[in-house]
């Protein structure tokens, strides 16, 4: 039975506290068995990668054939159909154009003080990115994760992907290609996190690790971090849609099964402020599980996680929305852009009753590598500031030092560091003998 809450009733306060912390990420108990293989990793190296492949991805590797050659991309290139590299091709210049947007500029000026000041923005050397594997693998999450590397100016793309079995899907190394990848590896797993961020003599290390994974890629992520940058720890999908009566429960119901398919912990979530419009909704995505091709998976989601809210008016629906923080919201009403204004926490929006999400996942533009688990409230989606880092910069001429040097020594004292002082002291007193 789907769970239906209304503003109306006497425990929503109690019952929208409890779907709110619904804990849907996996229980498992795996730091320790992560901890022990990343130390293998850093100990061993290619011998530990290799055999952990061999046992998890039933593969047995060298050190020579860790790496996807390049005659192997050449190959999965040529065997892409063609409709399916043109759209590739497409979703590749979008995620480029938005991604070359989001460039910062540096900056240069001189304050009244005459202190010379500034910033300016440089990439990191290497990136790893990280793609699920096997022929269930998605070529969309090259692109996103690649493409703002390469757009930030990372000269060097490493991509682990494992291939279970020595499978592998061609689209994968075919979204590499076209992202400007420019290394591909044959292993997954927390191992692989590892390799990037430790290095192997056959794998350099890379500066930043981005990408999604199963919860042991989740947990090497979260404990190399430091040594490395990250994007974020990802959770199971998510969508909320706000909707009026005016949409098609059809559209609606297909909108809340697209992040339903992808996982059973994923949430699928409906607000409304029409309750025939929701029990329609229901009823169409009753229908609509009959038929799915991972009706399993997203019947389980919708069941366990899934939800829909009647709210009196809109005002409301961005509140509870706020409060919700979800990874996608879509917001099929007819001022969309009204509503927006009102949204503060969400990791990506989609405007209007022609803005599915699914758009977003392959050829809007915006990365589809976003925060997860009410953390939009505190953190983005993957952009090209994941690659790039900030240098400021400082330089005083005699007379600017003149002008802030004896606030600056006076605070040192203060904090009985003397060498700072004296080391300002010392520029004064030089400049004052002229």
């Amino acid at each position: 039975m789907t769970r239906r809450l209304s503003t109306q009733d006497d425990n929503f306060d109690a019952a929208f506290a409890e779907l709110l912390h619904l804990k849907r990420e996996t229980s498992a108990e795996v730091d320790d068995v992560v901890a022990a293989i990343l130390a293998d990793v850093q100990r061993r190296g290619d011998e530990a990668i290799i055999d952990y492949t061999k046992r998890f991805d039933h593969q047995t590797l060298t050190p020579e054939t860790l790496a996807v050659s390049a005659e192997e991309i050449d190959a999965a290139v040529t065997a892409t159909p063609a409709d399916q590299r043109a759209a590739l091709e497409t979703a590749a210049a979008r995620i480029t154009a938005y991604h070359e947007r989001q460039l910062p500029e540096d900056a240069d000026w001189t304050d009244e003080s005459g202190v010379r000041l500034g910033w300016r923005w440089t990439p990191v050397d290497a990136a790893g990115l990280y793609a699920p594997g096997g022929l269930a693998s998605y070529p969309s999450s090259v692109l996103m994760n690649a493409i703002p590397a390469k757009a930030a100016g990372v000269e060097r793309l490493a991509l682990c992907v494992p291939t279970p079995n020595g499978e592998v899907n061609p689209l994968v190394l075919c979204a590499a290609r076209l992202a400007g990848v420019t290394e591909v590896y044959r292993i997954g797993g927390a191992q692989a996190i590892g390799a990037m961020a430790y290095g192997t003599n056959t794998i350099g290390p890379v500066d930043v690790i981005v990408g999604p994974g199963n919860a042991f890629v989740a947990a090497a992520k979260r404990q190399v971090f430091g040594r490395v940058g990250i994007d974020s720890i990802a959770g199971p999908s998510e969508i909320l849609v706000i909707a009026d009566g005016e949409n098609d429960p059809d559209w609606i119901a297909l909108d809340l099964l697209s992040q339903a398919e992808h996982d059973q912990s994923a949430q699928s979530i409906l607000i409304t402020t029409d309750a025939a419009f929701g029990d329609a909704v229901e009823t169409a995505v009753a229908k609509r599980l009959e038929t799915l091709e991972r009706r399993d998976i997203a019947s389980a989601s919708w069941q366990s996680s899934g939800a829909i809210i009647t709210v009196p008016d809109l005002d409301i629906a961005a509140s509870l929305a706020n409060k919700i923080a979800a990874e996608h919201l879509e917001l099929c009403v007819t001022e969309p852009r009204a509503l927006a204004a009102k949204i503060k926490h969400a990791g990506a929006l989609f405007l209007g009753r022609w803005t599915p999400e699914a758009v977003g996942d392959y050829v809007g533009g915006p990365n589809h590598v976003l925060p997860t688990a009410r953390s939009s409230r505190h953190a983005s989606g993957l952009s090209v500031m994941n690659f790039l880092k900030r240098s400021t910069m400082l330089e005083c001429t005699p007379g600017a030092l003149g002008a802030v040097g004896e606030a600056a020594e006076t605070l040192a004292k203060a904090e009985s560091l003397e060498a700072h002082g004296l080391s300002v002291r010392a520029r004064l007193n030089a400049l004052n003998e002229g």
